[in-house]
This record gives structure tokens, C-alpha cells and sequence, in this order.
């Protein structure tokens, strides 16, 4: 079974390895220059020391009598009487093949183990370290000779003494990066605690929705990225909640609307005399009456349905002027009214056609259906630089205030003139293809008196962006 880790703690975990990290780079770094600082140190107090016993040598002169070193080993008692060594440091006097002086202090070996260190560094100045029970020892040695004697001064520095203030400062940092460290690890569990609460809080109310309640909502603070995350969340939640809703009132809406013919078609079916012709003919022009009204509403059903689809629009560029006039043309068969061009916008815009020629004749059919005989309609279109208008507008007696959002909507209507036999669908889809070119539709007051519907679209659309071209 596989054992999930959170995400604050895989969060906390990455910055307490990165700081852990962090700080042993640098105390490593610390110890490495500090370790070189010291080698340098030992170094310059030994050069120093040997400078010091080099002058004697070069001098040759005992400074106490006025009169030349007789021997090496005057030579190196008058230099002990005359430097005091550091505390890290021992200075041993060698002449006549052994260890035969030394400074004041005691010496961490015996003069035997000092003879066999230091024996085989005398003839060349050499260097060597050695274990002792004070720590590790660096033995240095510089030669002379006077008259007839070979001696040598030895400096022995005790390595571990001078280190001992380097590791007691690596102990304290090592205390101090714990605390550090934990401080950080505290602090960064908190802060990512608090970081992810908005995304605990998105899973949680994901959790409490459910396929009938859509309404939970995160509450959105401050300024960031997971803010920005929250926001998204509620807004496609707003779309989902608007599209189920949506979704549910058409179902609901197109039963309604299907149950009419259905019920007509039933109470027709089960009164029908089979053994009388003439109820038998009649019952069937009934019948496929209602047949077709079914199946203009099925159709346009389909076609809203289509019209959040991404194929269903092809656009290209189309020259307004033309399809104006175009329009004008093709409403004259829609019924006895006096059709007139209000105004033609000589400009292109990017649209499908068929689409926007279908949209404005149901627009036209709609304005037939409110006037009468002889009243006026007419189309026009208008062009800016970022947009077109098309409108249709009419004599008849307008639309009221309350209505003009009702009658874009499914199954929407308004006042009903007599003989309409419409579903409140029209409208609908007029608004549901305008949309899909992203534009807007709205109804307001027309001059002379009557209703006057516009649709907006814009003119800066790319065409090879949005849609394949066709």
C-alpha cells in the first residue's frame, strides 16, 4: 500500500534539505579558509622565528661579549635566553648529535623520541609532524654551524592547540545551524501550512459539490498566484452552476413544449374511428399538423444545442453592403409590409454568413409577425473602425421594458399576436449565433414608434485565430 506524503511536508522537507544544505556549504566553506589562515599563521611564527636565529647566524657576533660565537650551542642558548615562545609553541636546542636544550616549559615527548624525530631533519631543514600525548606536533628545523659544531634550532608547534580555537568555533556554528535550521523547518511548515490552506479549502468544498448543488464558493483574500487560482475556481464553478442550470430549464422547458403535441397526439389517436374514412383523413392532416410542429422545435432544439459547438460557425470575410441588401431581398417574401433599406455600411467583417443572413431573417419574421399590412420595416447596417451594426426595425408596438432580456431567452416570449403558433424560440437562436460570433443582441425603441433589434459585432476578430478556415 502506498503511503501518500502531503504537500506541505514535501514542501517543508525540500527547504529544511536546502537550508541543511545551505548550511553546511558554508561551514565547510568557513573551516577550509580558517584551516588555511592557520597553516598560514603557524607558518609566518616559525619563518619569524627562524628569521630571528638566521640574524644571529649572519651576525656571527655574540651581542653579550662583543666577540664571535665559539660554538653552535652558544649560539642557540643566547637565542633562547632571548625569545619567549607562544603558548602553542616549543623551541628545542639540538648540537653534538642530540637534544642538549630547550626552552622553559615541559616537552609533550621524551629527549629519545625527540632525538629520532628530529635526528634525520637536521641535515636538510626538514619538517615533520608526529603524534604526542599533547596532540599532533609539527617539528621544524633550521641548521647551523659555528667553528667546528653543527646545531640546529627546532620549533615545535602544537597543531592541535592551535586548532582548538577553529573547532570550538565550528561546535558553536554547528549549535547554532541546528537551531537554525529548526527555526526555518518550524517557519517554513507554517508558511506553507498557511500558503496551502486556500487549495485544502478548494478540496474540500470540490468535495461538498454534488450533481444538484453547485452554489459553493471559496472565499478569495489577498493578491497571489493561489488567489488567482481561487478566483479561476469560482468562475468555473459560476459557468459550470450557469450551464447545469441552463441545461436543466431547457430539458424542463423543451418537455413542457413536447408534452402539448404529444398529448394532442395521444387524445387524436385514441378518439380516431378506424371504420370512418372521413375521421380517418381528417385525424391524419391533424396529425402530421402537429407532426411538423414537432419537428420545427426539435430542429431548432438542434440547433442551439450546435450553437456552443466549435464548427458551427464558418467564418470567412463578408462585404456588408452586400448582405444588406442581400437581406433586404430575401425578407420581402416574408410578408405584405414596406420593406425599406434604412443605411448601408460599405465595409467587410469577418462572420459566417449563412448564420448572420439566418439571424437577421428570423429578426425580419419576428417584426412580420408584430405588424400588419402595409406597416414599415426596414434593415440597415452601420460600420466604425472596431465595429458593425445591423439592426431590423419596425412600426409595430415595440417591446416592453420588462420583456426586451425575457424574449432572447428559450422558450421566451412576450405579447403573443394571435395566430402565432411560435415556441419562443426564435429569438433564442437569433441570440445563440450572435453570441457564437461574439458579438451582442439587444431590442430598444425604434423612431418613428415600434421596435428596433440590433446586433453588434466586432470588427477585430482574426478569422485564421478563431476558426478553421472553410
Amino acid at each position: 500500500m502506498t503511503t501518500s506524503v502531503s504537500v506541505r511536508v514535501r514542501i517543508t522537507a525540500t527547504v529544511a534539505l536546502l537550508v541543511l544544505a545551505g548550511l553546511v556549504l558554508a561551514g565547510a566553506v568557513v573551516y577550509t579558509i580558517e584551516s588555511r589562515r592557520l597553516e598560514q599563521q603557524i607558518a609566518s611564527s616559525v619563518d619569524q622565528e627562524f628569521a630571528e636565529f638566521g640574524k644571529l647566524q649572519s651576525d656571527g657576533v655574540n651581542p653579550d661579549t662583543g666577540r664571535p660565537f665559539a660554538s653552535a650551542e652558544e649560539m642557540v642558548r643566547l637565542f633562547f635566553e632571548r625569545n619567549v615562545p607562544d603558548d602553542d609553541e616549543y623551541l628545542v636546542g639540538w648540537w653534538d648529535g642530540a637534544v642538549n636544550g630547550k626552552s622553559p616549559g615541559r616537552l609533550p615527548l621524551s629527549r629519545a623520541e625527540l632525538n629520532a624525530v628530529i635526528g634525520p631533519l637536521v641535515a636538510d631543514n626538514g619538517t615533520a609532524t608526529v603524534d604526542s600525548p599533547d596532540g599532533r606536533l609539527q617539528v621544524d628545523t633550521q641548521s647551523v654551524r659555528q667553528g667546528d659544531q653543527t646545531g640546529a634550532l627546532v620549533v615545535i608547534t602544537n597543531l592541535d592547540r592551535v586548532r582548538s580555537g577553529l573547532r570550538d568555533t565550528m561546535r558553536t556554528y554547528a549549535i547554532v545551524a541546528a537551531l537554525v535550521l529548526l527555526v526555518v523547518t518550524a517557519v517554513a511548515f507554517w508558511v506553507s501550512g498557511r500558503l496551502l490552506s486556500p487549495l485544502r479549502t478548494l478540496r474540500e468544498t470540490a468535495e461538498d459539490i454534488t450533481e444538484t448543488d453547485l452554489s459553493q464558493r471559496l472565499p478569495v483574500t489577498g493578491n497571489d498566484d493561489i488567489t488567482a487560482l481561487t478566483r479561476t475556481f469560482n468562475g468555473m464553478l459560476d459557468r459550470l452552476e450557469a450551464a447545469f442550470v441552463g441545461q436543466r430549464q431547457f430539458l424542463d422547458d423543451a418537455g413542457h413544449e413536447l408534452k402539448t403535441p404529444l398529448t394532442v397526439l395521444r387524445g387524436h389517436l385514441e378518439l380516431l374511428d378506424s371504420d370512418n374514412p372521413a375521421d380517418v383523413a381528417e385525424t391524419r392532416l391533424l396529425l402530421l399538423d402537429e407532426i411538423d410542429r414537432m419537428s420545427r422545435l426539435v430542429g431548432d432544439l438542434i440547433l442551439l444545442a450546435k450553437s456552443d459547438r466549435p464548427d458551427f460557425l464558418r467564418l470567412r470575410q463578408v462585404d456588408l453592403d452586400g448582405l444588406t441588401n442581400d437581406l433586404v431581398a430575401k425578407a420581402r417574401g416574408l410578408g405584405d409590409r414596406d420593406w425599406v433599406v434604412d443605411e448601408v455600411a460599405e465595409a467587410k467583417v469577418v462572420a459566417d454568413e449563412q448564420r448572420l443572413t439566418q439571424a437577421v431573417l428570423q429578426l425580419a419574421d419576428n417584426a412580420v409577425k408584430h405588424t400588419r399590412a402595409g406597416d414599415t420595416i426596414a434593415i440597415g447596417s452601420v460600420a466604425t473602425p472596431t465595429q458593425v451594426r445591423i439592426w431590423v426595425r419596425d412600426t409595430g408596438p415595440g417591446v416592453p421594458p420588462e420583456d426586451r432580456e425575457l424574449v432572447f431567452e428559450r422558450f421566451g416570449r412576450s405579447a403573443v399576436p394571435p395566430g402565432d403558433e411560435g415556441f419562443g424560440l426564435g429569438l433564442s437562436i437569433v441570440g445563440a449565433i450572435v453570441r457564437a460570433h461574439g458579438g451582442t443582441v439587444a431590442v430598444e425603441d425604434a423612431d418613428p414608434p415600434g421596435a428596433r433589434f440590433v446586433v453588434t459585432l466586432s470588427r477585430v476578430r482574426k478569422m485564421e485565430d478563431e476558426w478553421p478556415a472553410s
